[in-house]
């Protein structure tokens, strides 16, 4: 399972970083996304902890978060353009 962190921004930017080392050779602003894939996880004393996970192809997006952005919207995330209040709220019309 990969890390869980307490804000939404952490998780996104760790999982920027995994994608990278996932892609050795690969520079940030070459980096074609496709996915972004997240979970929020409300633990036993009511903190809120977020997972993300980004994907180079939509078939690829298996990992253990649920599937929120794709195309242009995932790589926007992934070029640090975007809007985490837009993203909370896109996750909780989704679940």
């Amino acid at each position: 399972m990969n890390a869980l962190y307490p804000t939404l921004e952490e998780a996104i930017d760790a999982a920027r970083e995994e994608f990278l080392a996932d892609n050795p050779g690969l520079e940030s602003d070459e980096a074609s996304v496709q996915q972004l894939n997240v979970q929020k996880y409300v633990l036993q004393d009511g903190d809120i902890m977020w997972q993300a996970e980004f994907f180079a192809d939509e078939d690829d997006g298996e990992g253990e978060c649920l599937p929120m952005l794709s195309g242009e919207a995932a790589q926007s995330v992934f070029d640090g353009d975007y809007d985490e209040i837009d993203i909370r709220q896109e996750w909780q019309e989704e679940n």
